[in-house]
């Protein structure tokens, strides 16, 4: 018994020992964890730091990390004048901006004049009022303001006319260069109740290489432009030969741009000095009157009809006597085609263009497939409308003259398509005059 207790008691004594050391090692790895948390602390006080100063504002360090609310949005200025390329112009019906209200001066002695007030520097149209105005902001408030000058115009006088075209001519011998300024226009015609919204294109002929146009000038009858047209490479040997070719058109959105009107300048009788502007102004001439006096012009056409297959073929041969659409004397004539059912168009097809005739050999053949019930109603509620166009490079393309065959035609329209109703697998072809 007293080995064993002297056994435990060494036992104890031992435990003892290695307690105390146990403790010690307990101590440092405590005091290794405080270190690290505090490390830990420090990166993360550090890191929001950081976050609060990308935010924005100043924040002590014992102030929350909170979220700035939304900044509230504000309206971006325009670039101002530097924006040379982009013109909005205003609609001259929109009422005029009231002038400011004079200022309350300090008494001033009754013989002292008043300042004189200079017009604004951004009209640089001829055709301005003269009245004293506010300077604008940017040039191109100065040419809305000059757009919406409007000049008076009298009813009697401008009764059937088209208006005039304002245009100067100013050719650079250094250069071999034909500049030309579309200035402005005058006195067109009211298609709408606010007025068209009229733009110039032009072209030089006979070559009908160089086209440009001006820009779309909204809700006036007397639009300004103040627009510089230069075109290279012009001996002064060939200016006699050179014709300027004006068309005045009304853009329109939806539907096909409306001609004004079209102005031709010969340079031959135009004695153009070098460096030296001439200011010219002619007359806009109608475009239709030519085509009431020559004609429209005719197209034939031959259909087929193929009850069984419920199918109309139609091969378009050639046309004849087209109007010349420009001072040369040519055309650029296509053919656009519809097929009606019940009044609506279900579908379309056209041909090939055909440059600089008069006379224009398609020889196309297309074919129409038709609804069923079209083909048990013999074609009664069935039509093919026909379009010829004159086509262009810059604008939209003109038509020269339409065509409807169906039962619900009129004169060799209706004969045709009866014909081809009371033959059916027959190819019946026919001349057709072309209508406005």
């Amino acid at each position: 018994m007293a080995v064993k207790v002297d056994i435990i008691l060494y036992i104890l004594e031992a435990g003892e020992w290695h307690g105390a050391a146990f403790w010690v090692v307990v101590c440092g790895a405590a005091a290794l964890a405080l270190a690290a948390l505090a490390g830990v602390a420090c990166w993360l006080a550090k890191r929001r730091s950081a976050l609060a100063h990308k935010l924005g504002g100043k924040r002590g360090p014992d102030k929350a990390l909170v979220f700035q609310p939304p900044r509230r949005a504000t309206a971006v200025r325009s670039p101002g004048s530097a924006t040379h390329y982009l013109r909005k112009s205003p609609s001259p019906t929109a009422p005029a901006p009231a002038p400011a209200p004079p200022a309350a001066a300090s008494p001033q002695p009754a013989s002292a004049p008043a300042p004189p007030q200079l017009p604004s520097s951004g009209a640089t149209s001829p055709h301005s009022p003269t009245a004293p105005e506010p300077a604008p902001l940017s040039k191109e408030l100065a040419d809305a303001t000059a757009t919406e000058k409007i000049k008076p115009i009298d009813s009697d006088t401008s009764e059937g006319k088209l208006g005039d075209l304002h245009f100067k001519l100013r050719y650079e011998n250094e250069k071999s260069a034909l500049v030309v300024s579309v200035v402005s226009c005058q006195g067109l015609p009211g298609r709408e109740p606010a007025g068209p919204d009229p733009y110039v294109k032009l072209q030089l002929l006979p070559d009908k290489q160089h086209k440009v146009k001006t820009r779309v000038v909204r809700k006036t009858r007397c639009p300004v432009y103040d627009e510089d047209f230069t075109f290279y490479g012009l001996a002064p040997h060939q200016l006699s030969a050179i014709t300027l070719h004006f068309v005045v058109l009304s853009f329109d959105r939806y539907s096909r741009d409306e001609i004004i009107g079209e102005v031709v300048a010969p340079l031959s009788a135009l004695q153009l000095q070098s460096g030296e502007a001439m200011a010219l102004c002619r007359e806009v001439q109608p475009r239709s009157l030519k085509m009431l006096r020559v004609g429209r012009g005719e197209v034939l056409v031959s259909l087929c009809w193929q009850p069984a297959a419920a199918r109309l073929t139609v091969v378009l041969l050639k046309a004849r006597n087209l109007p010349k659409m420009d001072v040369t004397g040519l055309a650029d004539p296509y053919v656009k085609m519809y097929l009606l059912y019940n009044g609506q168009r279900i579908a379309k097809k056209k041909t090939h263009v055909k440059k600089r005739t008069l006379n224009p050999v398609f020889n196309e053949s297309f074919v129409f497939e038709l609804p069923a019930a079209a083909a048990q109603a013999a074609l009664d509620h069935v039509a093919l409308e026909l379009l010829v166009l004159d086509w262009d490079r810059v604008t939209k393309n003109e038509v020269i003259g339409r065509l409807e065959l169906g039962a619900n035609g009129a004169g060799s329209a209706r004969h045709h398509w009866r014909e081809v109703q009371a033959a059916p697998r027959r190819q019946i072809a026919d001349w057709h005059k072309l209508k406005e």
